[in-house]
Formats: structure tokens, sequence, C-alpha cells
């Protein structure tokens, strides 16, 4: 049996849970069930053997988490059109700067970035520069010497320093791109967004096989803005727009008839300008989107 106390301390480690198995996994659904079965190992625990509760149970969700990693890689190998991953409603008004810091490793550049990661380099990486967990600990998390700890977090550095998505873009800055990004699709004026998209701007659109949508992704700011203005004026022209936050950024979602039937996020260079569009369309992506603690 597990105790309120004992219970207690699995809620009070579950947002931390949360947020890393979300992270390595791309997946709310995914992660909830890595963080479930966790809970499901510590009730059936000794506990009174466990030295520090908190590695106890970030090596089961972490470990966990890579097993479901696996099988989530060998579906997505033969997903239909772009897999994105699952967005999430994460408020950041007014978050102190630590927070907005941790609000970019949640971002769909950065969990996309993850994805060209070993499955190890991302659990390292994000385990060390995230969560702030010795390279000792994380050895021991991931049943590995030291010195490969280190070199798994070196290289997974330096992918992501290269690839520069772990910047915080001004939300006045947002504002005005999703307010420009509305303003070309409901009416067809395009000259605001072209000058705050980057000249490779690229848009991807996750249907999951599901609802129709565009199979491949679109590049460069003459085609964007023309699927834009001509391709998705004709379905959402008419749809109620609610900008919302999300994956640490603000985001839009489409409803028709009340109902959600997508969901864009966007990414972000140094200067300002977006380089990525996202378009979730996929139902079971969009059927849980909603306010979760996740840190």
């Amino acid at each position: 049996m597990l105790d309120r106390d004992h219970a207690q301390i699995f809620e009070d480690a579950r947002p931390n849970l949360l947020g890393l198995a979300y992270r390595i996994l791309g997946s709310l659904a995914d992660a909830e069930d890595a963080v479930q079965d966790t809970f499901l190992k510590w009730a059936k625990t000794d506990r009174g053997a466990i030295e520090s509760t908190a590695s106890w149970l970030t090596t089961v969700c972490t470990r966990r988490c890579l097993d479901l990693l696996r099988s989530a890689h060998r579906a997505r190998v033969n997903y239909v059109g772009s897999w994105l991953p699952e967005p999430i409603h994460t408020p950041i008004e007014n978050e102190a700067e630590n927070r907005l810091d941790l609000a970019s490793s949640l971002t769909t550049a950065f969990l996309l970035l993850l994805e060209r990661l070993t499955p190890k380099e991302r659990a390292a990486y994000l385990l060390h520069d995230i969560f702030d967990i010795s390279y000792t600990e994380i050895a021991k998390t991931l049943d590995i010497q030291e010195t490969a700890c280190r070199k798994l977090v070196s290289r997974a550095k330096a992918n992501i320093d290269q690839a520069q998505v772990r910047h915080t873009t001004p939300l006045a800055q947002q504002d005005q791109l999703l307010a420009a990004f509305q303003t070309a699709i409901t009416s067809g004026a395009t000259a605001q967004l072209a000058c705050l998209l980057s000249n490779d701007i690229r848009l991807s659109a996750d249907g999951g096989g599901k609802v129709p949508t565009i199979l491949d992704v679109l590049q460069g700011k003459a085609e964007v803005i023309a699927f834009l203005s001509e391709g998705l004026h004709e379905y959402w022209a008419d749809h109620q727009w609610v900008i919302v936050d999300i994956n640490g950024a603000r985001g839009i979602v489409l409803k028709n008839d009340g109902a959600t039937t997508a969901i864009v996020s966007f990414a972000y260079d140094e200067a300002g300008k977006a380089t990525n569009i996202y378009i979730v369309r996929n139902p079971d992506k969009l059927a849980n989107l909603g306010t979760v603690a996740i840190h």
C-alpha cells in the first residue's frame, strides 16, 4: 500500500518527471504513460531502501522513456507526412528569466532538434543542461561510464548550440508575427508577413494521415506565402482564431464550430524573424491540449 506521505512525495515530483518525459518523447500522452509507469513502480518498491528519492524517480522515469522511445521511433519511420511534437499549453506571461529559459527547451524547434540526437544523447543532455543533474548521477541512470556520459552531453550540446534554437524571442515580436500571419490568411494581404519571415522559411504540417494536409515541407518565402494566402485562405478565413501560449511561445488555435481543427506554432532566428511554421492537424494531437503542470 502507498501511504499518503509517499503518494504526496510522488505528486510533488510529477511536474519534473512529466517535463523530462515530454521532452524525451515529444508526446504528452506517452509522457503521461511513462510517469504513470514510474508511479506504479514507486508504489511497489521498498522505499526504505532508496537513498535518494529524486534520483530514483528520475532514473526509473528516464529508463522507461528510453524504452518507449524505441517503439515510438519505429512508428515515426512509417509516419505519413511530417511528424511534429504534440503541442501543449504553457503559459509564459510574467515568467522569471530562469523560467523563460526553461520554456525555450519546450519549443517545437528544440523538440525537433532533440529528435536528431541518439536516445542516450537526448536523455543525457536534458538531465544535465535542463534539469541540472550531475554527470555521476546521469551515468548511473544510463548505466554507462561517467566519461562516456560527458561525451554524450558534449556531442548533444554541440549540435544544439550550432542550430541556435534555444533563445527567447520578445513576446511583442511574436505577437506582431501572429497578427500578420492571420491577416495574410484572412484577407490575403501579405506585405507585413513577408517582412517578418526569413528568406528560407519552412512550413511543415502534421496530419498523421488522418486529415487532409500537405505531406511535403514547403520552403522559401514565395512558396510559403502563396500557400498561406491562397491555399489556407479557403479553409481558415472564417475560423475562430485564439492566441495561446504553445510550447513556451505564442501560438494559434484554430476552431470551427467549437472544434479545434489546427494548432500553429513558430520558430525564430536570433534576429526575431520566423524560420519555421508548424501546423498540427492530427486529431490525436489536438485532443489533449490543455494547461499541464510541467517543469
